[in-house]
């Protein structure tokens, strides 16, 4: 049970909300797992028929959630008027049009200038000294600072640390170095701080980039099946808890349940994830143990384990916001376009600026979407590029509370109608953390 509802953290089901429901989107862009981390391998066990499950269940609950839901939303949200009422509602700048069905991820690769394809290895290092110079002086700032400055401090570091995984995710997609062995050695050693296993991560990422936003194949965040949510009551407040006030750390169940079991990975792949969870076991072993002999383990604490969430908050809160809205759906397979998944599918969100410094404009997304191989330092001029040619079909936000009170209090549970249905729609009475966040969170937008 205990490894059952690890795993169903990363799904969810939703709130009562007086926001205007997402409208179902004419050309069918794929609904993004809302911030369900759910590592869909609750569903993947290897039982194929388990995702045929998932899919047919949701279809027969449509009716029963009807009969709870309000008035159904209108079929599409065609006008520029209708975007701009949803996109203020939900915390956006701007709701995108539907990308037409005849338009292939490649027509808009195409557009792309060469340039923001090429690898320039001064600023690829050059980003490598950013992070370690950050990440020193945040470790300065926590020994030095007294105890009410810790928080900040460990904000600063946290941060800092996130760009070691922007420098190994770069690695991963062979965009940081010409050379292949550069690039593990560099990815493997970037993940290390952060006890995370680099070539495990680097498998799942990819089919993360295949099938982003395909309903159970994509290997991100997943909306909750209905199924998952009914099949058992303490399964269900897990759930509700795992998507609600925890929810900005819920990679940490991501971390903990892709990544270490070997049964989930591919026999080709096994060799390389058996040498990359050798070095995180390694790094646990010998550098854990040395930061305790130096400074005890409220030491351990205050130098890496605060950090460490640090970093678990971006991750968590990055991947949530990059795919997760009302009105973007995840799909099923047969219904699924690349082109739309990874345009319309994708979310432009702008950080305060040293944010996006420390952590390489990883949030610059939608270009690393249409392709992988641009490197973090051209993914701004590739954004650009992507505004001059399908802006009016993107996705654009600036993080405000009103963007993630709609995230975390709305975004829950998979209706192919409504895309997502918020937990307190469905279980009322046991939605308390999730009213507690639509009291709690400001409804301020940037």
């Amino acid at each position: 049970m205990a490894s059952r509802i690890a795993d169903s953290l990363f799904a969810f089901t939703g709130p009562q909300q007086c926001l205007p429901r997402a409208p179902q989107v004419a050309h069918a862009r794929l609904s993004l797992g809302v911030y369900a981390v759910r590592p869909i391998d609750l569903l993947l066990k290897g039982k194929t028929h388990r995702r045929r499950t998932f899919l047919v269940s949701a279809k027969k609950r449509v009716g029963s959630i009807k009969a709870v839901a309000v008035p159904a939303a209108p079929p599409s949200a065609d006008s520029a008027e209708e975007r701009e009422q949803l996109a203020e509602s939900y915390g956006f700048k701007q709701i995108g049009q539907d990308l037409p069905d005849n338009v292939t991820l490649k027509d808009i690769m195409d557009t792309l200038p060469k340039e923001v394809f090429e690898i320039d290895d001064v600023k690829a290092w050059k980003s490598v000294l950013v992070s370690v110079t950050s990440y020193a002086l945040g470790l300065f700032m926590i020994a030095k600072a007294p105890w009410y400055l810790l928080p900040l401090a460990w904000a600063w570091t946290g941060t800092a640390v996130t760009g070691f995984f922007v420098i190994g995710h770069d690695c991963a997609h062979k965009s940081f170095s010409k050379n292949k062995l550069v690039e593990d050695i560099v990815g493997t050693l970037a993940f290390l701080p952060l006890v995370y296993p680099y070539e495990p991560w680097r498998f799942k990422h990819d089919r993360h980039h295949a099938k982003t936003n395909m309903l159970v194949h994509d290997t991100a965040w997943q909306p909750v099946p209905p199924e998952e949510f009914d099949s058992s009551p303490v399964l269900r407040k897990a759930i509700i808890l795992g998507y609600g006030p925890i929810r900005p750390w819920l990679s940490i169940a991501h971390w903990v349940n892709w990544h270490f079991n070997l049964r989930k990975f591919r026999p080709s792949e096994v060799n390389r994830v058996k040498i990359s969870l050798a070095c995180v076991f390694a790094f646990m072993a010998v550098g854990w143990p040395l930061i305790i002999y130096k400074v005890g383990i409220l030491g351990w604490v205050k130098f890496w384990l605060m950090p460490w969430m640090g970093y678990h908050f971006w991750m968590s809160t990055f991947t949530m916001v990059h795919h997760t809205a009302p009105h973007i759906p995840f799909k099923p397979a047969d219904e699924w376009n690349a082109a739309q998944a990874q345009l319309n599918g994708t979310v432009h969100c702008d950080y305060p600026s040293w944010i996006e410094i420390l952590c390489h404009d990883i949030n610059v997304h939608i270009p690393h979407h249409i392709s992988p191989r641009i490197p973090s330092y051209n993914l701004r001029a590739a954004h650009e590029s992507i505004q001059e040619n399908w802006g009016k079909y993107t996705n654009l936000a600036t993080w405000n509370w009103r963007l993630m009170k709609t995230i975390m209090t709305v975004c829950h549970v998979y209706n192919k109608e409504e895309n997502y249905i918020p937990f307190d729609r469905l279980a009322p009475e046991e939605s308390q953390p999730i009213t507690f966040l639509k009291k709690a969170m400001p409804d301020y937008a940037a």
